[in-house]
């Protein structure tokens, strides 16, 4: 289908309920999807219909597996007129930002149809299997292992920082298949549902007093060898091209115009006398244009046939250093209202600021997303 941006902006404003306008105070506002979810409100639920109806849950996906059909440029258009009216997503989910690219670009065409159409319709909730306790940014030395029993293999293990793992799903998972081959060549890419006997959760709570994070646990968990994605030991090339979609959306925070745009609002509000406070809110603002006018550009180049690959990196270190510099100029202009925190009331000033620390760590620590520029992308010397 073709669409432009007067044709979608009818829509959005015959369509968007007035209360999907207003920013999400937390989760709990967010449309996730999956086997327990429930809508939060009748506004939620006729905006997601209504969405799902056009396949705008997963815009860019082709309509077999429940999308649009769009290209990146008309894709943009849609997300640029949805942030000019503050419309929340319809639904928010791993499955569509990282797993879905992942599968479309791997997966057998048993595993898209199977998986694809139940992301887009929002029926299955997804978290992601890579970090271990110690295999953090050495991804490669994940201990976590599956063992051929012929038929299935048997996973044991234990992941951390696992987003969301106790509400989702299905979790897609690194695991060791080949303890003898170099550390990447030893990896594999499975899909285990949550359910399966010998899986469990245990929630991590952050100093925000809030977490989506967990420990997972793999007990003697059985896996279908048709949950293997990509071959066999050869699962860290699903592994870096999935990364790539995961920074790519951790630097989305870097170029939401909705919150450079409700910052500026802020501004106006409070009008600063400070100059030094004035200068960094513009700077702020310059920022977000110029990192999303950068984003735009490799995003067009990927559309040609190009690939995102180390310049990820430098979206997600970029993106998430000044969604950081944001929230600091939000508590800045709070002053000492922005101090209060007790963890029980509505997120505020100083949780998300407390949260936004986290962006320079999850994806990829920032020293390691600049180590990957100045080797990949700068041809700097190791030494």
């Amino acid at each position: 289908m073709a669409i432009d941006a007067h044709e979608i902006r009818n829509w959005l404003e015959a369509e968007c309920p007035v209360e999907m306008r207003a920013a999400t105070r937390g989760d709990e506002d967010v449309c996730w999807g999956g086997r327990r979810w429930a809508f939060q409100s009748p506004a939620q639920k006729l905006w997601f219909e209504r969405c799902l109806a056009r396949g705008f849950t997963v815009p860019t996906w082709p309509r077999e597996y429940g999308g649009a059909g769009l290209s990146r440029d008309e894709a943009d258009v849609l997300y640029a007129e949805m942030r000019r009216i503050g419309a929340r997503p319809p639904l928010t989910s791993f499955g569509i930002s990282m797993l879905g690219p992942a599968l479309l670009a791997f997966g057998t065409p048993a595993q898209k149809a199977e998986h694809l159409p139940r992301i887009a319709l929002g029926q299955i909730r997804w978290c992601q299997g890579y970090s271990e306790p110690g295999a953090g940014s050495d991804l490669a030395s994940l201990a976590t292992r599956a063992e051929d029993k012929g038929d299935h293999f048997l996973v044991n293990g234990q992941k951390i920082w696992t987003s969301y793992a106790d509400k989702a799903d299905w979790i897609f998972c690194l695991v060791r298949t080949n303890r003898d081959a170099k550390k990447q060549l030893g990896i594999s890419f499975v899909l285990i549902d949550m359910a399966t006997p010998g899986v469990s959760t245990r929630p991590i709570v952050l100093i925000s007093g809030k977490s989506p994070f967990c420990e997972t646990f793999f007990d003697d968990v059985a896996v279908p060898k048709g949950n293997l994605v990509g071959k066999l030991d050869r699962g860290w090339d699903v592994a870096k091209y999935l990364l790539t979609h995961e920074r790519e959306m951790i630097a989305g925070g870097g170029s939401n115009l909705f919150d450079s745009h409700a910052l500026d609002k802020a501004a106006a509000q409070v009008r600063p006398k400070d100059p030094i406070l004035r200068a960094k809110i513009a700077e702020a603002a310059v920022d977000t244009y110029a990192f999303d006018a950068t984003r735009r550009r490799y995003s067009d180049e990927v559309a040609r046939g190009g690939e995102l690959g180390a310049r990820s990196a430098l979206l997600k270190y970029d993106g998430a250093e000044l969604n950081k510099r944001r929230h600091e100029l939000a508590m800045s202009l709070a002053g000492a209202d922005g101090l209060y925190f007790d963890g029980n009331r509505e997120p505020g000033v100083a949780e998300g600021w407390l949260r936004s620390k986290g962006n320079s760590i999850e994806g990829g620590t920032s020293e390691v997303m600049l180590d990957i520029v100045a080797k990949r992308l700068l041809d700097l010397p190791a030494d």
